[in-house]
């Protein structure tokens, strides 16, 4: 059994990737906002935290395990460049740093 953790699994891919891997028998920890717990399948491990902020999160991503960063915008488009850096870069820079502090054995961006 693989642990994941999982940024963005409210989200179309994330929710799909999650169920596919709990159905496989992997351990699965998505990290979400306060307001999205209601959104993760049942199994999944919740971790409430600031997407943003590596130091919420760090402590809940498991050493070894699989780092899966899918947070991001819906439908990106040149149009949302601002929310792009704002949201999928900062995220994806918080999620590298977390991943990097815990120890995670592999990250997929």
């Amino acid at each position: 059994m693989k642990e994941v953790f999982i940024t963005g699994a409210t989200g179309y891919i994330g929710g799909r990737l999650a169920k596919q891997l709990l159905e496989r028998g992997h351990r699965v920890i998505a990290l979400v906002r306060k307001g999205s717990v209601h959104k993760v399948c049942q199994g999944t491990e919740i971790v409430v935290a600031d997407p943003f902020d590596p130091g919420s999160f760090q402590s809940f991503v498991p050493k070894n395990a699989v780092f899966v960063q899918l947070l991001g915008v819906p439908h990106p488009s040149p149009g949302k460049a601002i929310q792009f850096r704002e949201i999928d870069w900062r995220s994806v820079k918080a999620s590298a740093d977390a991943a990097s502090e815990a120890g995670a054995l592999h990250t997929s961006v």
